[in-house]
């Protein structure tokens, strides 16, 4: 095999080089290890994807759907979403100019961020959170302003929001949410959401509001950013989660025109088009497919109850989630606050592998996440065994 030429070594991007990889995967790859391990570490949904929205990718590629589509999207997805947005958030997007269809909502984000920003911006983002973002915002030579938010019940408030741009001075260009929240299962309240929309308007910001857990929300109402201040947001989901399609990679992004002819010069840079008979089952999954996240929210809503009683017994602290599929759990006092050296023994002791919770950012130190997105008997013997492991440890 090839070694790479002495004289090329450290030739590489020194801004990628400068930064870890993700260290949710890397602690799932490092536990994935173990024999028998129940992995409770990554969102990934155990439902499988609706037959309906199957079978019209597979009419796709009968009806040999396969030449490129248009750069920002088929036409008909394009007013698919258009449509979604507007029943759901009340913001009527121009699918010809104001809608993006991209690889996931992660590839949404990444253009998104390139897209705006530039060499000493600074990025607003509460946490803990989707670590993603912090070095996708360094690649762009701006910098991520980390907001802990776990003395607020993991919500940035009006205040400390303008509390952080105050002490940050200039340079601040955008605010990014992600609500429900991965890791905390958190929403934002609509009043909480109204007055961030007034101090970004106040100062001029932009909002990224990543908000592809929305239709798994639970005895809450989800209200987006998007509908408060549509002239500043870009809106960014897609259907991984709401529709168990994270192997179709189908997200998009929607905002302002002036802003969204950017974001789709970044899109075509990056991957050109998406994949045809992805965007065919995803015209499917969001014109006759609304019912599918309903039926999903119920299964996950039982298993959230389930985990969050069974870790309260335990000594385990934690907000009730609010939508997605997620508990961030405070680690009892006794165990101390080292989130990655306890889930590291809870998988090598007790085959049962959570996240750490320092991996998503400041206020996460002393917390793991836990994804309920799997069956109950999974769930059922994992709690026995953390109970098993808690009961040596004590």
């Amino acid at each position: 095999m090839p070694e790479l030429a002495h004289d090329l070594l450290g030739t590489i991007n020194h801004r990628l080089d400068a930064q870890k990889p993700s260290g949710i995967r890397a602690f799932d790859q490092e536990v994935s290890k173990v024999p028998g391990i129940i992995k409770l570490t990554l969102g990934e949904p155990d439902m499988n994807t609706p037959e309906h929205v199957k079978q019209a990718a597979i009419k796709s590629i009968q009806e040999n759907d396969s030449h490129y589509a248009p750069q920002a999207g088929k036409p008909e997805l394009l007013a698919a979403i258009s449509k979604y947005i507007k029943d759901t958030r009340g913001v009527d997007y121009d699918p010809s100019q104001e809608v993006v269809v991209t690889v996931g909502a992660t590839e949404a984000v990444v253009a998104a961020l390139f897209s705006l920003l530039n060499t000493g911006d600074k990025v607003i983002i509460p946490t803990p959170v989707f670590s993603l973002y912090f070095p996708l915002v360094a690649m762009t030579g701006a910098t991520a302003v980390q907001v802990d938010t776990s003395a607020d019940g993991f919500v940035l408030t009006p205040e400390r929001l303008e509390e952080v741009i105050q002490r940050e001075g200039k340079g601040v260009k955008a605010v990014m949410l992600n609500y429900p929240s991965n890791p905390t299962g958190r929403e934002y309240p609509q009043d909480i959401l109204a007055g961030l929309a007034k101090v970004i308007a106040k100062h001029h910001l932009y909002a990224i509001a990543d908000e592809i857990y929305s239709d798994l929300v639970y005895g809450v109402k989800h209200y987006s950013i998007a509908t408060m201040i549509p002239e500043r947001t870009l809106f960014i989901s897609g259907l991984s989660k709401s529709h168990a399609m994270t192997g179709y990679r189908l997200g998009y992004v929607a905002g302002p025109a002036q802003i969204m002819a950017s974001i789709r010069k970044m899109h075509a840079y990056l991957v050109t088009t998406v994949t045809d008979n992805v965007q065919a089952a995803a015209v499917e999954a969001l014109n006759n497919g609304r019912q599918d996240p309903v039926d999903f929210r119920e299964t996950y809503e039982h298993r959230r109850d389930l985990v969050a009683e069974g870790l309260r017994k335990l000594g385990f602290e934690m907000p009730t989630p609010q939508g997605a599929f997620y508990i961030f759990a405070k680690i009892p006092d006794q165990f101390g606050k080292d989130d990655v050296t306890f889930a590291k023994r809870l998988a090598t002791e007790t085959r049962v592998g959570v996240t750490p919770g320092s991996a998503f950012g400041a206020g996460g130190e002393g917390y793991v996440r836990l994804s309920y997105a799997s069956s109950d008997e999974d769930l059922t013997e994992a709690l026995r065994r953390i109970g098993e492991f808690v009961k040596k440890l004590n």
